[in-house]
């Protein structure tokens, strides 16, 4: 990005602090407020210096006079500095160019002088440092030369040369010190904003995976769901002649269910949406251990037979982020034991103390002559998901068929004392 400081554009405005876009096009900007008071703050001063010096080189004695401050001299001089005050008003677009063609004008016009140093000093802060040593250099050459053909009648030749010589110098030193000063600012000010951006983007990527985060629980929750769903359907299929209070009741959690699911997923498609708003984002799920007890029931109540063996120390202390963790493999646990060994009972352990952690264990038997295409179709990530959420948690996971030929879902957590 070029910055509005950078020395080889004559566009820059001096003290702005960016790059109209008029001028990346080829076209010069628009003066500002600030550039109209410098310009004629310039302008004035250069104006009264060409008054002094006309009405100095008109009423000096005749003896002491230059040579160049005699009868018509002294109106041409008076005239090119006026030429010159006039050029102020455009040496923001061609310093250099400007610099270069009144370089002869040093050597001999005093009423130039100042007007003349303005624009050596543009060129100085919105060029290179090697043009400037060059324009410098030919300065201090018409430097000599002025002092030769306009003498000092105070001073000796090497005198009025060394001030001149000191002025020249000064000049440069403050114009570098000026372009030093604005790339500085201009580099402070690009930092900050990229390090705005960084910021907006490192949030922008915090709210994306803490809605994907969301949507991955809110995936357990909707698999349990249709699970239910799916037992309950295939229990009114297989058995047409149940009586009318089971169907009933059955249907009946068909519906609660259906609309829990639908529940669900609605508030899925709000997290994964992309122009979702914070002040618009659904209620998150965020189950705790003493939830587990009412997710057992709600699998009991779908037909099927799980035991519960808990043996926690403390339970009211186990912190929020991992009693959520456990509620959710216990969900996946009689999730895929709906899935995957219909009919067959499930053994849930939990037991833990502070400062030995927090260990979940969920176990059902593997089952036998089943017919695989009968099964409740899943889509294989949420295993993958359990994993990930204790691997994060600090805590190990273990699933697979175990050396009895149970199907065993363990996983242990930590819990600080």
């Amino acid at each position: 990005m070029t910055s509005a400081a950078a020395p080889d554009h004559p566009w820059l405005l001096p003290g702005a602090l960016r790059v109209d876009a008029t001028a990346r096009a080829g076209r010069h900007p628009r003066r500002t407020t600030r550039d109209w008071v410098v310009d004629t703050l310039c302008f004035l001063l250069s104006l009264g210096w060409v008054l002094v010096a006309t009405n100095d080189a008109a009423s000096a004695d005749p003896e002491f006079a230059d040579p160049l401050s005699q009868r018509w001299m002294v109106p041409a001089d008076a005239l090119l500095g006026l030429v010159c005050c006039g050029l102020l008003w455009v040496r923001r677009r061609w310093p250099l160019g400007l610099a270069v063609a009144t370089l002869p004008l040093t050597a001999f016009s005093m009423a130039g002088a100042i007007p003349l140093m303005i624009i050596y000093f543009t060129v100085v802060v919105h060029r290179r440092t090697a043009v400037a040593l060059g324009v410098t250099a030919a300065g201090l050459v018409a430097n000599f030369a002025f002092n030769h053909l306009r003498p000092d009648p105070h001073l000796s030749y090497w005198g009025t040369t060394a001030w001149g010589v000191v002025i020249a110098l000064s000049v440069l030193a403050w114009g570098m010190f000026v372009r030093a000063r604005r790339q500085l600012i201009v580099s402070l000010r690009d930092r900050a904003e990229r390090a705005e951006a960084e910021q907006q983007l490192r949030v922008t990527q915090a709210r994306h995976l803490e809605r994907t985060r969301i949507a991955r629980e809110m995936h357990d929750v909707l698999a349990h769901r249709i699970s239910l769903l799916s037992l309950h359907a295939g229990a009114l299929e297989f058995r047409p002649d149940a009586p009318p209070q089971e169907v009933a009741k059955a249907a009946g959690v068909i519906r609660g269910s259906a609309h829990a699911a639908l529940q669900d997923l609605r508030e899925v498609i709000g997290v994964l949406r992309a122009e979702t708003t914070a002040e618009a984002d659904p209620e998150r799920p965020q189950p705790t251990l003493g939830d587990l007890p009412a997710l057992v029931e709600e699998s009991r109540v779908a037909g099927v037979r799980v035991g519960v063996h808990e043996a926690v120390v403390a339970a009211e202390r186990v912190p929020v982020a991992v009693g959520r963790s456990v509620y959710r493999i216990v969900q996946e646990g009689l999730t895929n034991a709906r899935k995957h060994a219909a009919g067959a009972a499930v053994t849930l352990d939990l037991a833990g103390a502070p400062g030995d952690g927090l260990t979940v264990e969920v176990r059902n038997r593997w089952p036998v002559g089943a017919d695989a295409g009968a099964g409740i179709p899943g889509a294989g990530t949420g295993l993958v998901g359990i994993a990930e959420r204790v691997s994060l948690a600090g805590g190990r996971l273990e699933h697979g068929r175990d050396d009895s030929g149970d199907f065993r879902l363990a996983a242990w957590l930590p819990w600080p004392a």
